[in-house]
Formats: structure tokens, C-alpha cells, sequence
């Protein structure tokens, strides 16, 4: 359980919007990770701590959190008017959701595609594929990054823009079109359950293997 973790205390050094209630979150690193890996963070030692996917490189000099404000939610909103200087908890990274050298395909939702941005930055994006599900173009975070690194076997799938360079129509479209998705190979999944599940099955159907399919709910 996330509460049972220890928090130890950290200085936020920037909130930044990216997006329409996206914001990145950076605090200095003082602890090693593996990338995909998550943490637990509050605003107190001792409360309800959310979950949070690490966006940045191993060895990069901050810790970054990229997260999408919730206005019903219990910490994002708060989250979102930090200001340098502030306090936050935060406790070690912990998490299964790591990939190595192999040839590979992720698919992230959103906020999701924060561990495999990590993964980049770990080194570990050849022979990797992207697709990335946003709402507009906008919601293609870190995509001045990843562009470049990843070139055509970046894919963006947006749903609600009507006018995009990009795939028009929701990630899922874009795999049930693909008549030729490898069955040899693994596939890393980041976004909602109903994402998950749903991608799941159409890689089942096109005849991946479940052992095959490594999934990471939404963080």
C-alpha cells in the first residue's frame, strides 16, 4: 500500500503548465531509479500519497513528474499551485514496469507515455516504437524530444481535433488497422484500465501473446 511507504521530504523546484492542466512537476534527484519505475507523493508525511510515473532520465539531474490536474481529485489541484520552494513527500521509486535493449512497442494514453520518456532519456529507445493517444496535438507531451529520437516510429493518434497532422481517430483505431503488428516481440501499455483492457484484446486478436503484453495502469 502506497500509505505504508516512507516520505521524505523534497523541494520542488518548478511547476510548469504544458498543456491545459498539464503541468510538470521537477524536484532535485537524490535517489536512483530504473526507468518506468514510480513514486509515491504528498503534501504531508503522513497522508493518502498518489502514485506518479518518473518522466526523467536515470541520470538526469531532476526528478520530473509530468500529471494532468483532476479537478476532482485530492492532490492535483494542489499539486498544480506549487511554487518553488515548496515542500513536497516523496518516497523511493519502486515498480516492475521496465524494458531493456529488445526491440519493442509502447502504447501510452496521455499522461501515460511519461515512463517510456524516461526510457528514452535511459537510452533505451532504438528499436522501440511509439504510439501515443492525445485528445489534440497539444497533448503530445514531449514530442520536441521525442521526434527527433524516434522519427517515423513515433505515431500520434488524435481523437478530438478535427484538423491534426497527425492519425485522426483514437489509438485503438489505429491498431485495428495494422494488419501486420509483430507477434515476436513485446508490447508496454500506459494509460487507463479501460485503455489497457481495451488494447489488450485487439493485440490478442491480432495474435500477440498475453505473456507478451506488459501493462502499467494509468499514474
Amino acid at each position: 500500500m502506497t500509505n505504508s511507504r516512507t516520505l521524505s521530504k523534497k523541494q520542488v523546484i518548478s511547476v510548469i503548465a504544458i498543456a491545459d492542466d498539464v503541468y510538470i512537476l521537477s524536484f532535485a534527484r537524490d535517489f536512483a531509479f530504473r526507468a518506468g519505475q514510480v513514486v509515491a507523493i504528498d503534501l504531508v508525511p503522513d497522508g493518502q500519497p498518489r502514485l506518479y510515473s518518473i518522466a526523467s532520465g536515470e541520470y538526469d539531474t531532476n526528478v520530473e513528474i509530468l500529471f494532468d490536474e483532476r479537478p476532482d481529485g485530492q492532490l492535483t489541484p494542489l499539486l498544480s499551485n506549487l511554487k518553488a520552494g515548496d515542500t513536497i513527500y516523496v518516497s523511493e521509486p519502486f515498480g516492475t514496469f521496465q524494458c531493456n535493449k529488445q526491440e519493442a512497442v509502447w502504447i501510452a494514453a496521455g499522461t501515460g507515455v511519461a515512463p517510456f520518456v524516461s526510457m528514452v532519456r535511459s537510452g533505451l529507445g532504438l528499436n522501440k516504437t511509439l504510439i501515443h493517444g492525445g485528445r489534440a496535438d497539444a497533448n503530445f507531451y514531449y514530442s520536441a524530444e521525442l521526434e527527433p529520437l524516434l522519427n517515423s516510429r513515433y505515431i500520434r493518434c488524435c481523437s478530438q481535433q478535427e484538423e491534426t497532422r497527425y492519425f485522426r481517430g483514437r489509438l485503438t483505431e489505429w491498431l485495428g488497422n495494422q494488419t501486420n503488428l509483430s507477434t515476436k516481440i513485446q508490447y508496454y501499455l500506459c494509460g487507463s484500465a479501460e485503455m489497457v483492457v481495451q488494447v489488450r484484446d485487439i493485440l490478442i486478436d491480432k495474435g500477440v501473446p498475453f505473456r507478451n503484453i506488459i501493462s502499467e495502469t494509468y499514474f
